[in-house]
């Protein structure tokens, strides 16, 4: 198993990363939270889980080992793949769905695109008590996002997941006042958080 990556960034996509390890280029697939933290030509580190399938072995990588764990965990449950767990981390923080798991909270997980009500209901007892309780505080991640092109950031996440144009423009309005706030306080906008809220936000809008 290789259990993480640390080299340069040689690429970036709107869903995959180009790590530089030993002058080899190793493709990862990642959620747009964790390539929002990247930047080229900078070292970083990834988690990654290997998913091995007949015609392909798929590299997919994580701000840490929690969200690589909670990745892992949530593909036993059936019906579950490496590409629908990397979409429910893209919309909640590792305890953001050990909170929705323990408390039942289907609205939570129908905000995932490609899970329905009767999905998230299946789901919650398959999982309810595998993933453990919430840990609290968030890891710091990769690195810290910065204040400038937020915008640009999460419009290329959300448009990279599939939405169109006008449905990311509205998810960036309905954010801009969380950056705005982050930024009237002195700190940098946190982008993988404005990335779940908005897309959270196209949830509930469909």
């Amino acid at each position: 198993m290789i259990a993480h990556l640390s080299g340069r960034v040689a690429a970036l996509a709107p869903d995959s990363v180009v790590i530089e390890v030993g002058g080899v280029g190793m493709a990862v697939q990642c959620a747009p939270g964790t390539l929002a933290r990247l930047r080229v030509g900078q070292e970083a580190r990834l988690a990654t889980s290997l998913v091995v399938r007949e015609d392909s072995l798929t590299l997919y990588g994580f701000a840490d080992e929690d969200e690589r764990q909670v990745f892992e965990l949530v593909q036993t449950a059936g019906g579950v793949g490496p590409r629908l767990a990397q979409a429910m981390l893209a919309v909640h923080s590792p305890d953001g769905l050990r909170r929705a798991f323990a408390t039942g909270d289907e609205k939570a997980l129908t905000a995932v695109p490609g899970i329905g009500k009767k999905g998230a209901q299946r789901l919650l007892l398959e999982l309810k008590d595998r993933l453990g309780e919430p840990v609290g505080g968030q890891s710091a991640g990769i690195g810290s996002a910065v204040t400038s092109g937020w915008r640009d950031q999460v419009h290329a996440a959300l448009v990279g997941l599939g939405y169109a144009t006008r449905e990311a423009d509205e998810a960036l309005a309905a954010v801009a006042p969380q950056a705005e706030a982050a930024v009237a306080e002195g700190s940098a906008p946190d982008v993988p958080a404005l990335l779940r809220s908005a897309l959270r936000g196209l949830g509930r809008a469909r």
